[in-house]
């Protein structure tokens, strides 16, 4: 077993992992190190890595089963990898600049995304996490009294739908990334918003205004006044990490455990980062 040498971002969440190579087999020990610290601190990133596709998808398949991403299309019906790419001189806005969870509206949401890059811009194209048990450790008596026993109902209308941010007037735009989108968006799940992680037990919030469309229970105004509410707690910076890229950097993060956004700031350059899922299950989803 490699000894991983792990290094805490200093912020919010995050830590850096060296000593280990992941274009060879891991085994069960290192694995499990890795989900420890992958627990501990919710986002990992892993410099100087030369990772394949197949890589990718090993990886990954160490930590869960392969997820699936609903609305966006692979690289080959023999690739299952997503490419988050855009053109240097793309003029179609930067992807998912809104704070959220991955797919929060599935039954079993993923319990973690991963990401590798291979073009990284100069300047800009951060992603920005924000540490969902420390918000709900820290929240206020009161906020937390009126979001005590609440369940959300979520939806991908608003980003996935004919009407959405990515639906039918997205379809004209420049961008290189494929994005679908369906009436199924329409759909929508129960989560509770004050939930319990799965693996560690510790409280934690799940999720936030976009892929929320309403509490049960609660009037329309009422439940869109608290959505706003529990979100402007739940980005504050002293719960956030900015994550800043490197080419060939691998980084894992837990879905059931932080929001996280893209940043821009990069015009006039080209990105370029590789993505799979950690499918949920209802042992491990919240």
């Amino acid at each position: 077993m490699p000894k991983l040498h792990i290094t805490p971002s200093g912020q919010a969440c995050g830590a850096t992992v060296a000593g280990v190579d992941l274009a060879q087999p891991l085994d069960a020990p290192t694995i499990e190190a890795i989900r420890e610290a992958w627990l501990q601190h919710h986002v990992l990133a892993f410099p100087q890595q030369q990772l394949s596709d197949p890589d990718l998808v090993r990886i990954t398949r160490y930590f869960g089963e392969l997820g699936d991403d609903p609305y966006f299309v692979p690289i080959s019906d023999d690739n299952p990898v997503v490419a988050l790419t855009r053109r240097a001189d793309e003029q179609a806005p930067v992807f998912a600049e809104s704070w959220h969870s991955d797919w929060s509206f599935k039954t079993h949401p993923p319990i973690g995304t991963c990401l590798y890059s291979l073009v990284v811009p100069p300047v800009g194209g951060d992603t920005s996490f924000a540490n969902q048990q420390l918000a709900v450790a820290r929240m206020p008596a009161e906020l937390r009294a009126r979001l005590e026993g609440k369940v959300a109902l979520h939806s991908a209308a608003a980003a996935y739908g004919p009407d959405g941010t990515y639906g039918t007037k997205d379809q004209g735009s420049d961008r290189t990334m494929q994005i679908l989108y369906s009436e199924a968006a329409l759909e929508t799940e129960r989560h509770a918003i004050i939930n319990q992680h799965p693996e560690s037990g510790a409280e934690t919030l799940f999720s936030t205004v976009g892929y929320i469309c309403a509490i049960e229970g609660m009037e329309q105004d009422q439940a869109q006044q608290l959505i706003l509410d529990l979100y402007a707690w739940q980005i504050r910076e002293e719960f956030q990490y900015t994550h800043n890229w490197q080419p060939n950097m691998f980084v894992m993060w837990d879905n059931r455990s932080v929001l996280h956004r893209a940043n821009g700031g990069y015009d006039g350059y080209a990105r370029d980062l590789h993505r799979t899922t950690i499918a949920g299950s209802a042992q491990l989803s919240l």
